[in-house]
């Protein structure tokens, strides 16, 4: 994945997040996806691994549904060998990465990173 490509992606990602078109989004992933998020295990419970992208349609459908204000703003992008990072602020201001590992042109795996808090005091 060069530059161009990578904005390309990261502004309908972007905008599609920000339309809740969540059936947009996911014309960009592999019908056998994996993807993480700590965010669905306080949704769903389990280990916050999501397989398939039936199973992502329903997951961020209920986050689309729980959080009717959610928005994004990418940061930053970070592009590697069939890799890209997009660092984004969210509706709450929370600083997120979303890692994606891509199969040509498509996502097969992908990863919500969340900022960790930082240390309270020394340890």
């Amino acid at each position: 994945m060069d530059h161009a490509e990578a904005q390309a992606f990261a502004r309908q990602w972007a905008k599609d997040w920000n339309a809740h078109d969540v059936d947009a989004l996911l014309e960009h992933f592999t019908d056998d996806v994996v993807f993480t998020s700590p965010v669905a295990v306080r949704i769903f419970g389990g280990d916050g691994v999501i397989r398939g992208k039936e199973a992502l349609r329903k997951y961020w459908s209920e986050g689309v549904r729980l959080i009717p204000d959610l928005h994004f703003e990418v940061l930053a992008l970070y592009v590697g060998i069939s890799t890209l990072v997009i660092n984004y602020r969210n509706q709450a201001g929370g600083v997120v990465s979303e890692v994606l590992t891509f199969e040509g042109s498509l996502v097969r795996e992908g990863h919500g990173t969340y900022l960790a808090q930082a240390p309270t005091g020394l340890e």
